[in-house]
């Protein structure tokens, strides 16, 4: 599947997820036999922040096997997480990758309300990168999405890459109130 396509499919996926009342993403005891035998091939890999009012397979209503997660508080970008992109991109041929921020977001609001302690520091140590003296929490998610679609970029120039595969990277928020998400690129209307 193309980016295009997965793009496309993640749109539709969140459109049925908001008329929804229950989850829509094939999860029978087929599609996991099948996956199990045969392996998995997610059409789009989502970087999420670990928030557990964000599920990326309800939310573009997916199931098993169609989308590669990666969940960190504040959807922050470290090495792990480049070579989860990788293994993705290069092993299992997705073709997109999202940064899904969402509204609310907990380690948003740390980063600009000061310097927390301990380990939650270096979340907010990489915000506070991306997002600088903002003080609108909106904007600040959303600066915060693009700097982590930058690393992501960035790590496909740096020589480090085992992949020849560089697939297609997309920033998006998902809304807690509304459960809609909005693409954040040129289609979208959103200058970052």
């Amino acid at each position: 599947m193309t980016a295009k396509e997965a793009r496309i499919k993640l749109e539709q996926g969140n459109r049925k997820y908001l008329e929804a009342r229950t989850g829509s993403g094939d999860i029978s005891r087929e599609i996991r036999e099948k996956t199990a035998a045969e392996g998995q091939s997610p059409y789009a890999v989502i970087v999420a922040c670990s928030d557990s009012r964000v599920i990326p397979e309800a939310i573009f209503s997916a199931g098993i096997g169609e989308l590669f997660v990666i969940r960190v508080a504040g959807n922050v970008i470290d090495h792990q997480q480049l070579g989860s992109i990788e293994y993705a991109a290069g092993h299992l041929g997705a073709e997109l990758v999202v940064v899904l921020g969402h509204t609310g977001c907990g380690a948003v609001g740390a980063a600009m309300s000061g310097r927390p302690e301990g380990y939650i520091r270096f979340l907010t140590d990489e915000i506070l990168k991306a997002i600088g003296t903002e003080k609108n929490a909106y904007r600040a998610c959303c600066l915060n999405v693009e700097h982590s679609c930058e690393a992501i970029r960035e790590s496909f120039s740096s020589g480090t890459w085992e992949s020849e595969s560089r697939p297609e990277v997309v920033g998006a928020v998902y809304c807690l109130e509304s459960g809609a998400v909005e693409f954040l690129d040129e289609n979208s209307g959103e200058t970052l």
